[in-house]
């Protein structure tokens, strides 16, 4: 084989290999990628009971119990839909009726969010951006100003 086409083989072969490695990085992506939706966006468009994804909003006020199993119910709201969820496992210290809250797991056959990750508000100005935005746009954010995107950056003072 000639030197010339020797080369093209090898560029040829490095590509082929480039393309399958990148191929098989983006299918692993794809696999741990988890969605985040807000309850109106699920009442929407339902994602599905295969589906691994993140709920987020409020924990609705006298929504926390508990069931025959031991498991915590609780409903997620945004003010204008909500969803109910089913944990079974330690709740976060933080979390409390009223507070933000994510969830991630997935629906059962009854329409029922099996949550197996519950994720809560750490302090009292804190809640996580895609809560706050899906709280925007369903009209209901009680924050300061137009929430946690919208504070101003803090100059370091020079001297």
């Amino acid at each position: 084989m000639r030197h010339r086409n020797r080369r093209l083989a090898t560029i040829g072969a490095a590509a082929i290999v480039l393309v399958a490695a990148v191929a098989l990085g983006l299918t692993a992506l794809r696999s741990a990628v988890v969605f985040f939706y807000s309850p109106s966006e699920i009442a929407a468009e339902h994602p599905g009971t295969e589906a691994r994804i993140r709920v987020g909003g409020l924990v609705l006020e006298e929504s926390v119990g508990e069931d025959e199993a031991g498991a915590t119910r609780f409903v997620i709201t945004d003010r204008a839909r909500e969803v109910s969820v089913v944990y079974s496992g330690l709740l976060p210290d933080l979390f409390r009726e009223g507070q933000g809250v994510i969830v991630e797991g997935q629906f059962a056959g009854d329409g029922v969010f099996q949550a197996r990750t519950v994720l809560a508000k750490h302090d009292e100005t804190y809640m996580p951006p895609e809560v706050a935005q899906a709280l925007r746009e369903a009209g209901v954010w009680q924050g300061e100003g137009e929430g946690p995107a919208a504070e101003p950056a803090v100059e370091p003072e020079s001297r």
